[in-house]
């Protein structure tokens, strides 16, 4: 039976609205394939990809070198569980403790396991190390961060729509403001603090970027209280922001630093938290785990991600086209009434986007750019998230800005 092209988009939708859980709210378009910075629908329209699945997919869509490696491997031997030893996990873990500059790795699959697991570490390590009376050591989180959605991630959690009728929470956590320095300073006066656990640039807040000095002014005060810095780069690492891990735009190096999405390449899930051994040791066998963390096909993907990453230049690449497409914005803002900001560091960008009094909004923008052949998504109602793989040329990004420009004016006229 034919089926029209409104019919067949239709189709999945309904299909997803009659058996799948209504916990997310999607733009209505069906993708089926993609490739590099582009995706196309199953009528067969191609997008430009802006989200990159919250940056999970920083080396663009199906690599060929990752796709070659996930194939490979999954051709020999997927999972072993680590009740054994697989001949990947040893060279994966390498590869990352000299990438990033750590002792050891600990591999997961989700980021929100990653937090999971860091939180798990920090507080063994305040146990251990820095001698806190058992079940009262206290980490300090910030306001509208976003780590995940487990029920223990959310305990540290200011926004509503993660928190709502979901508990009661963890205990154990000091909620101050983010990007303040003299309230992180206050917190740390009490002696059964043993982490500071922050985003480098808050994405989910609608790609929120601290005043310069905020991290590594934190990381000072850490030092100084003996408390470990944790920093979520879950969606910030694998250059999106223009360097390897937003923290080195600061010359930071935290005590555990938190990591996934961009680890496979936007292939399957993959997640790890790094630190050196005076932290990581503290967890013994038995103590943490996961069945399916650092198994051989996920080794197998994050090393040719990490490769990608490196072999293209694509944090330099992410650094230089940030800048043009925030001038870009910055221009386009100075023309029109609608847009209320511009900010962003690399690939990781946002627009403000203010409501018009016929009832239109940021979604109905994010419609217009659909319609234009270019896939974004708004985060707070009013922010519209714009990160790209970055693999992204520069002929491409001038064509994506042309179709911003042209959706964002006739939006504001």
């Amino acid at each position: 039976m034919n089926i029209d092209t409104t019919a067949a988009t239709r189709h999945f939708i309904e299909l997803e609205e009659t058996f799948g859980a209504h916990n997310y709210h999607p733009l209505d378009v069906v993708l089926e394939r993609g490739q590099g910075v582009f995706m196309w629908d199953v009528e067969g329209r191609r997008y430009y990809d802006f989200l990159s699945a919250y940056s999970a997919v920083n080396q663009g869509h199906c690599h060929p070198r990752i796709i070659a490696a996930l194939t490979e491997q999954a051709q020999r031997l997927t999972l072993t569980s680590r009740a054994f030893y697989n001949n990947r996990l040893g060279e994966c873990e390498e590869l990352m403790a000299k990438t990033f500059g750590y002792d050891k790795v600990l591999m997961m699959n989700s980021g929100a396991e990653a937090n999971e697991t860091a939180l798990k570490l920090a507080r063994k390590w305040a146990y251990k190390a820095k001698g806190i009376p058992e079940g009262q050591a206290k980490i300090i989180a910030v306001t509208d961060n976003f780590h995940g959605r487990t029920l223990g991630v959310i305990s540290a959690s200011t926004e509503e729509s993660s928190t709502k009728e979901f508990g009661p929470f963890l205990p154990g956590f000091e909620i101050i403001p983010y990007d303040d320095l003299p309230a992180l300073e206050a917190a740390l006066q009490d002696p059964h603090v043993c982490a500071f656990w922050v985003e480098p640039i808050q994405g989910e807040a609608g790609v929120v970027v601290p005043q310069a000095g905020y991290l590594a002014g934190a990381a000072t005060l850490c030092k100084q209280h003996n408390v470990l810095l944790l920093v979520d780069e879950v969606q910030t690492g694998f250059g999106r922001t223009g360097t390897l891990l937003a923290s080195h735009h600061e010359g930071v190096r935290p005590d555990i630093v938190i990591l996934g999405k961009a680890l496979s390449g936007g292939v399957m899930p993959v997640s790890a938290v790094l630190a050196d051994d005076e932290v990581m040791l503290c967890i013994q066998p038995g103590e943490h785990g996961s069945t399916f963390g650092g198994n051989p096909l996920a080794c197998a993907v994050a090393i040719a991600s990490i490769q990608v990453l490196q072999d293209e230049r694509l944090p330099e690449n992410a650094e230089r086209l940030g800048q043009i497409f925030r001038r870009r914005m910055e221009a386009l803002a100075q023309t029109v009434s609608c847009i209320r900001f511009v900010r962003g560091k690399g690939l990781l960008n946002a627009i403000g986007i203010a409501p018009k009094p016929d009832g239109r909004t940021a979604w109905d923008l994010c419609l217009a750019l659909r319609d234009r052949g270019l896939l974004a998504k708004p985060t707070r109602e009013h922010i519209i998230r714009l990160a790209p793989p970055l693999v992204m040329t520069e002929a491409q990004l001038d064509e994506c800005c042309a179709i911003i420009e042209d959706a964002v004016r006739a939006y504001d006229a």
